[in-house]
């Protein structure tokens, strides 16, 4: 494209951004993409508004009223009606009497309710209830608030089902319409799906869509499509705005986007949105509402898809960079209806427990990956191959401005891999500021991660970890260029659940040559870790190959083919592999998975490996003590020169006292340490004692001049008391170390 694109025409009106995540991401918190656009257009003082229309319709169709509207658009003489779906209609005034109390638990409001959700009287069950076994298994026999959130959890995904069964066929809380974003290589079904008669879900979209509009009044609407579960959805807004709003202009963009559109080539796609931007939304943005304001030219847009003529054209034209991650903006939660999420209860597993459950802020420490090398990943694109960290400051700035906002103090922090020395250097920062929180973060099992360092993060407020283990194979491993060994992760694990940190391992089977011999060890690694009790949670996915990961751009390296099959006009990411030196990898599913949900429970470790499958395996080469010999290796104690030594419990006190021993009055220094229970002490000679208490407050972790361990061996040696080797692994430091000296 040549110059003779011109900008738009002037528009004086100034700018009006509404920022929307359409139906459905998560039940329990606000996907955090419309929050960071309007934290970043925040500094550039442009006004913009958000909504969360899949927490809106969630709230409006989960109601007295939304139930009474749903249960009347249901013919039940129709003849193809399951017997629970008549059943449910049967109760429909049960439903509609129960609805809003069960609502108001799961918001948190009326904790008391659980009593009464719990009764077996009160709350109608319909086929969702069949899969309870034993609630005491899972959530023990004290958990009545757990037991109650689960039940009210399977009360809605019943109605879920009889929304499924009897009027949109594509509901699902955070998987809406899925199956047309999943591998769409052509737009025809979606275009279809789009056009045909508007399902009962998309009626109350469109309803609270046109409210938004008429309350905000836009100029721009711009939709995040983070997920396959979003499209459907997203299209469906796109479309009212264009008959009803031709004015408005539509923009898109997000995960899916980023990942799936990034060859799009149908210029249908354009009926539903003016354009689609890819990878970071915030300078496509700012670029976009110049361009709408008359001030730039479409072909000085900054990744940015548009139909011209009847032809997708993409715009790439902008000389501006990237925003740096401390000039975004901190997020803001303005106007979301953060009293209306729930926190819901699926499985017992810890891990999911906390994706679904509670409502968190998130942020992001990096952006990108400081690792950048797993195989199986999406290295090549945006959001993983350019890595740029924020700085502790300005993290925690953040984290106290959204505490302010919000009234929340936990956090997930969304990082593909949380850089550990960044993590480091955010848990001091929060002790300094003497932050009350509670975090968790995506890791890769480093051996940074020693024991002191996990002790710092628990400190801190970490309360949870997940990472890749993926195939629990040191070939496999290396082939993925995962840079880790099973022994390592298993120590970290260690190390991470010693301090009090939940560990969730993501675990892969069918990589491109792994056989049934690796598959079968893999799955007693797992076994043994969490027998040993240094992982808790986890979770098997089949391997899948993408168009931007390395495996994807070069199967021949990794032993496969792709399926040859020609690329499509609309999404296409989602590649076939073809495999001819391993094994079937599918027949393994049920067997990993199974097994997995019991050592979870912590159970069935004694079962032989070939009681999960139905079919004959080969016997596990793995040790049987293997891990437990892995995690009886004692850590050295000689911490590395360079690394800071750091105080984290309260200051203690030192007093001089003159101590009895064989008649003599012997001049010591009294080291008491207070703990959150008891307190210890220790006594140790007059002049280390008041040496180390000259140190002591260069400990602090807002010292800004942190000793290293070598300018400590040196600062005991200079003061002429010896070998500071033996006082590090004497009494006093080891009592120091058990109650919060870290070296790191």
């Amino acid at each position: 494209m040549g110059p003779g694109f011109p900008p738009m025409e002037a528009n004086d009106r100034k700018p009006v951004i509404l920022l929307v995540t359409p139906p459905f991401t998560q039940l329990n918190t606000a996907y955090p993409a419309t929050a960071c656009l309007k934290g970043f257009l925040d500094t550039k003082h442009i006004r913009s508004h958000q909504c969360d229309l899949g927490i809106e319709v969630t709230d409006r169709l989960f109601s007295p009223e939304g139930l009474t509207s749903l249960f009347s658009g249901i013919d039940q003489r129709k003849p193809h009606l399951t017997a629970n779906a008549r059943r449910m209609v049967q109760m429909q005034e049960a439903y509609a009497r129960t609805i809003a109390p069960v609502m108001a638990f799961l918001r948190g409001s009326q904790p008391g309710l659980a009593h009464l959700i719990c009764s077996e009287l009160w709350l109608p069950r319909a086929a969702r209830f069949n899969q309870i076994t034993d609630l005491d298994h899972d959530f023990g026999h004290l958990g009545l608030h757990d037991r109650a959130k689960h039940l009210g959890t399977l009360y809605l995904e019943d109605i879920a089902d009889l929304i499924t069964e009897t009027t949109d066929p594509h509901f699902g809380f955070s998987r809406y319409a899925e199956r047309l974003g999943r591998s769409a290589s052509s737009f025809d079904e979606l275009h279809d799906a789009l056009n045909a008669p508007a399902s009962f879900t998309d009626t109350l979209l469109i309803t609270l869509l046109e409210e938004k509009i008429h309350q905000y009044n836009p100029t721009l609407v711009a939709i995040t499509v983070p997920f396959p579960g979003n499209l459907y959805s997203a299209f469906k807004c796109g479309q009212w705005l264009r008959a009803n709003r031709p004015g408005v202009k539509i923009v898109m963009g997000g995960g899916f986007v980023n990942t799936e559109l990034r060859s799009l080539s149908d210029p249908r796609v354009f009926d539903y949105t003016d354009f689609i931007t890819l990878d970071d939304g915030e300078t496509p943005l700012l670029n976009l509402i110049e361009h709408l304001g008359g001030k730039r030219s479409l072909e000085h847009l900054k990744r940015t898809f548009s139909r011209v003529e009847n032809e997708v054209v993409y715009f790439d034209g902008s000389a501006e960079q990237d925003v740096a991650q401390c000039d975004t903006g901190t997020p803001d939660y303005s106007g979301l209806p953060l009293d209306k999420y729930l926190s819901v209860l699926e499985v017992a597993n810890p891990m999911h427990r906390l994706w679904s459950d509670g409502n968190w802020n998130k942020l992001m420490l990096a952006h990108g990956c400081y690792w950048g090398k797993c195989t199986f990943c999406d290295v090549t694109l945006d959001y993983i191959k350019r890595y740029e960290p924020n700085k502790a400051s300005v993290i925690c700035d953040r984290m106290e401005a959204i505490i302010a906002q919000t009234g929340r103090n936990g956090f997930h922090f969304t990082d593909e891999a949380a850089p550990p020395a960044l993590m480091r250097e955010v848990a001091l920062e929060i002790l300094l500021r003497k932050l009350t929180v509670v975090w968790w973060t995506n890791i890769r099992f480093e051996n940074s991660f020693t024991p002191d360092m996990c002790f710092l993060l628990k400190k801190s407020g970490c309360i949870a970890v997940s990472g890749g283990l993926e195939v629990a194979s040191d070939r496999i491993l290396a082939l993925i260029s995962k840079g880790v060994t099973v022994t390592q992760v298993a120590r970290v694990a260690g190390n991470f659940t010693r301090a009090g940190i939940m560990v969730h391992a993501y675990l892969m089977f069918g990589f491109p040559t792994q056989n049934a011999q690796e598959t079968i060890d893999s799955l007693e690694v797992v076994r043994q870790l969490f027998m040993n009790g240094v992982v808790q949670s986890g979770f098997w996915h089949q391997f899948a190959m993408t168009a931007h990961s390395p495996v994807g751009l070069d199967p021949q390296r990794f032993g496969i083919e792709r399926e040859n099959t020609p690329p499509g006009t609309f999404a296409n990411n989602d590649l076939v592999p073809v495999d001819r030196t391993g094994c079937d990898h599918g027949a393994f599913s049920n067997g990993l998975k199974k097994s997995l949900y019991n050592y979870m429970h912590g159970i069935c470790f004694d079962f032989p490996l070939q009681e999960w499958f139905d079919f004959r395996i080969p016997r596990t080469t793995v040790a049987p003590g293997f891990i437990r010999g892995v995690l009886s290796r004692e850590p050295a104690d000689q911490p590395a020169p360079h690394a800071r030594v750091v105080w984290l419990g309260e200051t203690p006190s030192f007093t001089f006292q003159l101590r009895q021993k064989k008649g003599k009055s012997i001049p010591s220094i009294r080291l008491v340490i207070q703990t959150a229970s008891r307190e210890e002490s220790i006594y140790m000679g007059e002049e280390a004692g008041r040496w180390l208490m000259d140190v002591f407050p260069r400990f602090s972790p807002g010292n800004q001049d942190l000793l290293t361990f070598r300018q400590l061996e040196e600062l005991f040696a200079s003061a002429g008391h010896g070998d500071f080797s033996a006082f590090w692994k004497g009494p006093v430091f080891s009592l120091l170390k058990e109650h919060g000296l870290v070296c790191m």
